[in-house]
């Protein structure tokens, strides 16, 4: 069985578009001053997709440090809400996707640098890796869906891909 090597891409909000919303504080998004001008509140910076079933929850996630080379075997994916990913710590973390459908292949999934100051936003049904935290433990802040129903696909696959080290 054959290894194909990742890419890794910067992430921006463009670049991931097809999997959901980068989370970040920076002038591409909607902000404004509140609390008599003390506080910057940069506004709707994700879509939190639940199905009528489900209710929106928030949880802290602490990910263990994956060490790089690293192998992609499987993928997970959330068909009835988002989940959204935000770093409680300023440390860059991993982040890998494949488009929404019932197949995909190492040829379908995209590696993105996150910095220590973004957060992702699966939109529901994107394949993803679990957390890709690097360096050390991180604590994530996460949003997403809970309620009746399976909410979490895995699948394996079809041949492994390799996170080069180093990055």
């Amino acid at each position: 069985m054959s290894t194909r090597i990742a890419k890794i891409e910067a992430l921006t909000r463009d670049a991931f578009a097809p999997f959901g919303d980068v989370i970040e504080a920076s002038d591409a998004v909607r902000h404004f001053p509140i609390n008599g001008g003390t506080t910057e509140r940069y506004h709707d910076l994700a879509n939190v997709e639940v199905d009528a079933a489900g209710r929106a929850i928030v949880s802290i996630f602490r990910a263990q440090p994956r060490m790089l080379p690293f192998a992609i075997t499987m993928l997970e994916r959330h068909p009835l809400g988002s989940q959204a990913f935000m770093p409680l710590h300023a440390r860059p973390y991993l982040v890998a996707v494949a488009p929404r459908g019932e197949t995909f292949g190492a040829n379908d999934v995209r590696v993105f640098l996150a910095r220590g100051d973004q957060g992702v936003n699966y939109a529901a049904g994107v394949w993803h890796h679990p957390l890709l935290a690097l360096g050390a433990i991180c604590d994530f802040l996460i949003v997403d869906r809970a309620g009746p129903g399976a909410n979490c696909d895995e699948r394996d696959l079809p041949e492994p891909l390799t996170i080069p080290s180093p990055m």
